[in-house]
């Protein structure tokens, strides 16, 4: 089948395209990207998209996300969690190993990559432990993992606190081609923390997570990967101290990537007033200094990738009181809209926030995508930047419904995304 996509605005920074061209699709692969009047015999294929004023893009990828499945199937399983990142514009997302069993053996890794293959062509990319249980004392099988299909570990959502064993993670994720990735927080600072440490913790009566808890994380898993010489990927980075770790070991050309994620580009500790469980999240929401670092950090590069972690609940973990309730939040169906507003607000060129969704995290992964490479399988999405809608939880393909952006009036939508070269979310016939 033949496949024009016709009129739009095709970003590809890992090819340095931001220009009219008239995509050609055959059975799923890309033929070619041309100049409008260029696409001959296409002009007459089975399907014709219309995309003027629209962008064409690399599907983008979620290098952060928790699918829940195995284990908590009642939060979100790859089905809906799939679902919910093509009707974000994701044709790729890693899944974090903080299941029940934790992913930390070949059998947790298959039992995923299987149940995403039964979901449908949206790409499952298994991050697994770093170490047996995510408890930070005895490596998992690096190798065995590795070539079970993982792509990375991390012990998401608790630090390797041990100095030695991070350094033979990084040292033998290095060896194995897997990403080390770092949830940096040094508990015995954070621990019992509800929300930013502060004022605002302070007037509300909760107890509060400080920013050195993750600076002092981020600082000595920088100096391990001088150490090693290995590379290391930081996680969902939330303070100004910890931007300025990041970009000093850059500087000092260290191989230290960097995340972040829209909430943490958006809101600060005051969207927790009232109590509102919808906005607990881990790191928490910081300050506007903070928010003004990470948005400078987003525009030069030095975070350079942006992540939902996407973090279902249920009723039965949210609906409680403020310090009985989960850390999480969902993201993967309004992380677009949130990004194309650092476009609006001159933050991030085009170029900039595409690379940031979807060239950056393949790279980081070292997954294929992020380019609209020709003889390969599609993975791509249309982006409608003009769309109006408003944040309604109950229609969100995910199972969750937490959100702090509940009720915001957006702009943009990915309105089709093409995965493996199978149409995975489609709004272009409503």
């Amino acid at each position: 089948m033949r496949v024009l996509i016709r009129g739009g605005l095709v970003v590809d920074p890992g090819q340095g395209i931001e220009a009219r061209r008239q995509v050609l699709i055959e059975n799923g692969r890309l033929v070619d990207l041309v100049d409008p009047g260029q696409e001959g015999e296409y002009a007459s294929a089975e399907r014709v998209i219309e995309a003027a004023g629209c962008l064409v893009t690399p599907g983008l990828i979620d290098l952060h996300v928790h699918l829940r499945e195995p284990g908590q199937e009642y939060k979100e399983t790859i089905a809906s969690g799939t679902a919910a990142a093509a009707a974000g514009g994701f044709t790729a997302v890693a899944a974090m190993p903080n299941t029940n069993p934790v992913n930390d053996d070949r059998a947790v890794t298959e039992f995923i990559l299987g149940r995403a293959r039964e979901a449908g062509p949206t790409r499952v990319w298994p991050v697994a432990a770093m170490t047996k249980g995510s408890r930070g004392e005895e490596l998992t099988e690096y190798a065995d993992l590795a070539e079970a299909g993982a792509r990375a570990v991390s012990d998401d959502g608790r630090w390797v606190s041990n100095s030695k064993v991070m350094r033979r993670v990084l040292e033998y994720a290095q060896v194995f081609g897997l990403t080390a990735i770092s949830h940096a927080e040094d508990p015995s600072l954070s621990s019992g923390g509800l929300m930013n440490e502060g004022r605002t913790a302070t007037a509300l009566g909760l107890a509060g997570h400080p920013a050195a808890a993750e600076e002092i994380a981020v600082f000595r898993d920088v100096k391990l990967a001088e150490l090693t010489g290995a590379p290391v990927h930081i996680a969902h980075v939330s303070t100004a101290g910890a931007v300025e770790i990041i970009r000093r070991a850059k500087k000092s050309g260290l191989k230290v990537t960097a995340e972040t994620a829209p909430h943490y580009f958006h809101l600060t500790e005051e969207a927790i007033q009232g109590y509102r469980t919808e906005a607990k999240v881990n790191p928490p929401l910081r300050t506007a200094a903070d928010v003004a670092a990470i948005r400078a950090a987003l525009s030069e590069g030095v975070l350079e990738a942006i992540a939902t972690d996407h973090a279902p609940h249920s009723s039965i973990e949210k609906d409680l009181e403020f310090d009985q309730a989960s850390f999480g939040i969902v993201g993967l169906e309004t992380a677009l809209a949130l990004s194309l507003e650092l476009v609006r607000d001159k933050v991030l060129t085009l170029s900039r926030m595409v690379a940031a969704l979807s060239l950056a995290p393949a790279r980081i992964l070292n997954v294929p995508g992020g380019v609209l490479k020709k003889g390969r399988p599609v993975d791509l999405t249309i982006i409608d930047p003009g769309q109006s809608w408003v944040c309604d939880p109950a229609r969100f393909k995910s199972k969750g419904r937490y959100t702090p952006f509940a009720g915001r009036n957006m702009t943009g939508r990915a309105v089709l995304t093409m995965a493996q070269g199978r149409v995975t979310h489609d709004l272009t016939s409503l």
